[in-house]
């Protein structure tokens, strides 16, 4: 792209020795080219591929700009922050925290997904009505969620106003008032969310995953229950905070702002958080089960999936996953085009444009630091459930046996998932949020050119042996809607451990 812009402003820098007779035309000619706009008569006019008199050509640009690469500090209480520049005029920035529903007990079960409502609202020095009038003074965006392992919370705007947006963010989150109607008023939110459940039965299918399929710390559900709901109150958020949300927990990143003046902002607002030895992860262990749920609806959803053994501590492993997953695509009955999905994947070709009774098929992964589940995921009509089940265990089976994924398919995967992550990657509020994930993660934020060469050595081997590695593992099944003819556990288990 820079040598194609490079090549035709040069182009036009050849063509300074016109610029005089451009200017002689424009003189001799009776009104000029103003004149001609609007509406008088002109002899001659100045060729379109000639610059106008007076204007200066910028200079090329260069052939290549070498990336930014990430920087990261950690202060003397363990907060590390990190970030990378960039040239664009706006800028993220992101508090990430190694804190999440794993973390959870009995009596504060619910208490992450409160947390993500309870964002950006007031703290001890701003109410939330300020709060909101200072991010649209300055055109910007805030943001948070929750996962079973880590919150996040970010801010959007443009890079001049980096020094406010850092002090917003870390007010919200260390200083929060937690005031009591504010939090009734979200628990309330948090009801009618759960009222409306129903209407995301994909959300649904993929909790239920969790709680069958894990024993331990995965098996906590993201969302608040509704006997959660009638228990937590302003206590239960007070202490998860001041228990997790402590120095060596925490990663601010950001993209598009210099790193050394981001550590003049941030240093005086987090170097005195509390220096607490950071916990050990808890325990999950994967075992399988099954998860059935009679309900009123046209079709029936179906989920079957297995354990991504070592999750992103096993690099490679969650890479081939990641590609594996592309491969196989799927998408919904009319879905087109796009990475990953549309007529080239697998799912589509051999399941999609076969079956009218299918209105959705697709691979999924959900993976974690040391775990992480990988299957497919379909919408059907309840009287063709059984068939679904079938291909859905025979697409599976397809790709932990030798011959049966093509080095075409591969490669055409391998590129899918470069790009993909390539494009995700030109926005900032992603950039940022990959590089806070990696060095919660990791400690450090690897090179993209780390990932693009892993991805590229993934052979077609690596592809058999992780999927035969997934399928040794017990069977995680789920279901909901007209599940009457959903096969039993048992028969879809032995499928792929009849031996």
């Amino acid at each position: 792209m820079y040598r194609a812009a490079g090549s035709h402003l040069r182009s036009l820098k050849h063509h300074g020795a016109s610029r005089l007779a451009s200017t002689s035309v424009a003189k001799q000619s009776s009104g000029g080219l103003f004149s001609w706009l609007l509406g008088g008569k002109s002899s001659e006019l100045p060729p379109l591929d000639v610059p106008l008199p007076g204007i200066s050509i910028p200079s090329p640009l260069p052939d290549f700009v070498e990336p930014s690469k990430t920087k990261v500090t950690t202060l003397p209480n363990g907060v590390k922050i990190a970030s990378e520049t960039s040239s664009s005029p706006a800028a993220s920035v992101g508090l990430y925290i190694d804190c999440g529903s794993i973390y959870e007990t009995p009596a504060s079960s619910g208490v992450s997904h409160l947390l993500e409502r309870m964002a950006f609202k007031s703290t001890v020095n701003r109410t939330h009505l300020r709060l909101v009038r200072e991010v649209e003074a300055i055109g910007g965006n805030v943001s948070a969620s929750a996962s079973r392992e880590q919150m996040s919370y970010t801010y959007d705007a443009l890079k001049s106003y980096t020094p406010e947006m850092v002090e917003v963010l870390i007010d919200s989150v260390r200083n929060p008032a937690f005031l009591d109607w504010e939090v009734k008023e979200q628990l309330q939110n948090i009801k009618s969310e759960i009222a409306d459940a129903s209407a995301n039965p994909q959300g649904l299918l993929l909790e239920a995953l969790h709680s069958v399929g894990y024993s331990g710390a995965l098996a906590k559900p993201l969302m608040a229950s509704e006997s959660a709901v009638n228990r937590l109150d302003v206590s239960s958020l007070e202490e998860f905070v001041a228990e997790h949300y402590t120095a060596p927990r925490m990663v601010l990143a950001a993209s598009g702002v210099d790193h050394d003046a981001l550590i003049s902002v941030v240093e005086p607002l987090l170097s005195d958080l509390p220096c607490a030895k950071r916990p050990e992860e808890p325990k999950s262990v994967y075992v399988g089960g099954d998860y059935r749920c009679q309900a009123d609806s046209p079709n029936t959803h179906i989920a079957l999936a297995f354990e991504v053994p070592g999750g992103w501590n096993q690099e490679k492993t969650a890479m081939v996953v990641t590609v594996l997953q592309m491969l196989m695509g799927g998408g919904g009955s009319f879905s087109a085009g796009g990475p990953g999905k549309g007529m080239h994947s697998r799912l589509y070709l051999r399941v999609l444009t076969n079956f009218q009774q299918i209105e959705s098929f697709s691979a999924f992964n959900s993976v974690y630091n040391n775990s992480g589940l990988f299957g497919i995921y379909a919408v059907t009509s309840p009287d063709f459930s059984s068939k679904a089940v079938d291909l859905a265990a025979g697409e599976l089976l397809e790709i932990a046996t030798p011959g049966k994924v093509t080095q075409e398919q591969l490669d055409r995967a391998k590129e899918a998932t470069k790009s993909a992550v390539l494009m995700n990657l030109e926005s900032r509020s992603i950039a940022s949020e990959d590089i806070g994930r990696q060095v919660l993660t990791y400690g450090e934020r690897k090179p993209i050119e780390y990932f693009l060469k892993t991805v590229e050595e993934i052979t077609l081997n690596d592809i058999l042996s992780t999927a035969k590695e997934m399928m040794s593992t017990p069977l995680t099944m789920a279901s909901w809607g007209d599940v009457i003819h959903v096969p039993s556990y048992e028969s879809v288990s032995r499928k792929f451990h009849s031996k």
